[in-house]
């Protein structure tokens, strides 16, 4: 992190580490991905329903699935944000980022 609050930069916004990213990274990467493009399907169809004046509880039922699908992929970022950019840093000594996924966690347990 750099001095005075900025935030940097980095080559990749997947990953923080200027190296390589490891096969594992590589295939969480697409995980995220293909379930992002669920869930953007997800949301067409939603929008299709209410253009289609679909019965109100059924909208509802696929909200909540959507909403589920984004939890369980913040869930999915948040394990491979863990064992990668969190552990890295650490192993680097710095020790501001466990401040970072406090916050984190806090946000998506409200």
């Amino acid at each position: 992190m750099q001095s005075g609050g900025d935030e940097v930069k980095h080559k990749d916004d997947f990953y923080r580490s200027e190296k390589k990213p490891s096969e594992q990274s590589k295939k969480t990467q697409k995980s995220i991905l293909d379930r992002l493009s669920r869930i953007e399907g997800q949301i067409r169809g939603i929008k299709n329903m209410i253009e289609n004046e679909t019965y109100c509880d059924d909208i509802i039922n696929q909200l909540e699935a959507c909403r589920s699908a984004l939890h369980s992929l913040e869930i999915l970022l948040l394990e491979s944000h863990l064992k990668n950019c969190v552990l890295e840093q650490l192993q680097d000594g710095d020790l501001e980022v466990i401040d970072e996924v406090l916050k984190t966690i806090k946000k998506i347990t409200r």
